[in-house]
């Protein structure tokens, strides 16, 4: 083929790759590959299908924002933050989780951070040092590559198994092996699942629950796209059905509820970690090699939370507490608004099929894989890192999914929230060009 029939001039792709020094440029980690693509629309003035960061594409909320501006008023932001978060947001937090999870916590029991990202490492810090025999984290993958950086940071063990080969009954069988090879402090999952999209079911949950609470190990649930499995409608507060979670099956469980996705508050870097009010409480004298309490909930908020950031930002609590009190009240429906993700994807995932390309994740148990904030492609002859690196030279961006854990090597994670319907046209005739110029092996 020659790569100056491509829609991005082929010798600036090679020279921004070849600078940055990752080849094949699929290699590269989402930060990585959002500089790439910065630095090649920077030369050339055109404009990507932007793919590769899962960032939202609609408008913050506007409760949030008018209630982060009535506190910027008032003058809080002079005011160091209650280290365990401002009551209005720990109260409406814990009333949310029992509208739309139908399971009952206290407010003591959830806690603001700085973005789940910061709750992940948090938990990391306690969960993975409550136990001196056991230091490590069972991952049931594909899923979001930093959580393994952070494991690595702090100089934990980790596992890991693509879930998509084992749901259903098989998965007890396989989480039983995994934990007898590794010893195992916690077990981290998404929910919807990141990239795949899969949604683990109430008998899948049960058996993560009850493995959990065999072995004494603490679930952490990454609830980044509450709500968003837009196969159900989960978005009426106090009402069947509800977002599904292990927490109605373990009492050894931490959640993480964003509001970057859900909210499209993602620049305020706020959400909430929810402890299960047993493991609040529980006390692991091995915590004191590192905090200066054995009490699960005190070492969190007093040991990891405090040296990590010593509270969430001031005025971004009032804003979350204000959201959660909207869709509490049933006065504002955010799913109405996310499901325009949900739209997009069923038209992009028609595109691509179109020019020849797979979904590598497309089927959830027995039914085709909801269509909502990612979605997965391959296309024959390539692996995922190839494939990232042709696209590149077409004007389209994602990343690969060897880089979230996932079995299936040859695929990509696509995200939709940045892709404007205005640039669907573009996206085809990008899609039709790359599909005359690889034509699919027979």
């Amino acid at each position: 083929m020659n790569m100056k029939t491509t829609p991005i001039p082929s010798e600036v792709v090679n020279e921004v790759i070849d600078a940055f020094g990752i080849h094949p440029a699929g290699k590269a980690t989402i930060r990585e590959l959002v500089k790439i693509v910065n630095d090649i629309e920077g030369i050339t003035g055109e404009e990507y299908i932007r793919m590769e960061m899962g960032v939202p594409g609609l408008d913050p909320t506007f409760v949030g924002i008018e209630a982060e501006m009535i506190a910027l008023r008032q003058g809080v932001a002079s005011k160091y933050p209650n280290i365990e978060g401002i009551a209005p947001l720990k109260k409406e937090a814990a009333r949310f989780v029992k509208m739309f999870m139908d399971v009952d916590v206290e407010p003591m029991h959830c806690i603001p951070t700085v973005g789940s990202m910061m709750g992940g490492m948090a938990s990391f810090m306690v969960v993975n040092r409550s136990d001196k025999d056991r230091t490590g984290t069972l991952f049931l993958d594909p899923g979001f590559p930093v959580q393994k950086q952070q494991c690595l940071v702090l100089g934990h063990e980790f596992g890991s198994f693509d879930l998509y080969d084992y749901r259903g009954g098989k998965l007890r069988q396989k989480m039983e092996e995994e934990i007898e090879k590794g010893h195992y402090s916690s077990i981290l999952y998404s929910n919807p699942n990141n990239p795949s999209w899969i949604c683990l079911n109430e008998e899948e949950l049960k058996i993560i629950g009850e493995i959990s609470m065999k072995h004494d190990i603490t679930v952490i649930e990454d609830l980044a796209y509450f709500g968003m499995d837009f196969r159900k409608d989960l978005s009426k507060p106090g009402v069947a059905p509800f977002q599904a979670s292990v927490a109605r099956y373990t009492e050894n469980y931490i959640l993480l509820i964003s509001s970057s996705k859900a909210f499209s508050y993602a620049g305020q870097r706020i959400g909430m970690m929810i402890i299960a009010p047993g493991l609040y409480d529980r006390k692991y004298p091995d915590l004191k090699r590192y905090y200066s309490s054995e009490k699960f909930g005190h070492a969190m908020i007093y040991g990891a939370l405090y040296a990590l950031s010593a509270g969430a930002s001031h005025t971004a609590q009032y804003a979350l507490a204000a959201i959660f009190k909207a869709v509490n009240d049933g006065t504002y429906n955010y799913i109405s608004e996310v499901r325009e993700y949900g739209k997009k994807a069923t038209i992009m995932k028609a595109m691509f099929q179109k020019y020849g390309f797979r979904i590598v994740y497309d089927m959830d148990l027995d039914e085709p894989i909801a269509d909502g904030f990612y979605f997965t492609l391959s296309y024959p002859g390539f692996d995922g890192s190839q494939l990232v690196e042709k696209l590149l030279y077409y004007g389209i961006s994602a990343i690969s999914l060897e880089i979230t854990g996932s079995s299936r090597t040859e695929g990509l994670r696509a995200c939709v929230s940045q892709v404007r319907r205005d640039q669907f046209p573009v996206l085809e005739e990008r899609l039709r060009r790359f599909s005359e110029n690889h034509s699919i092996p027979k």
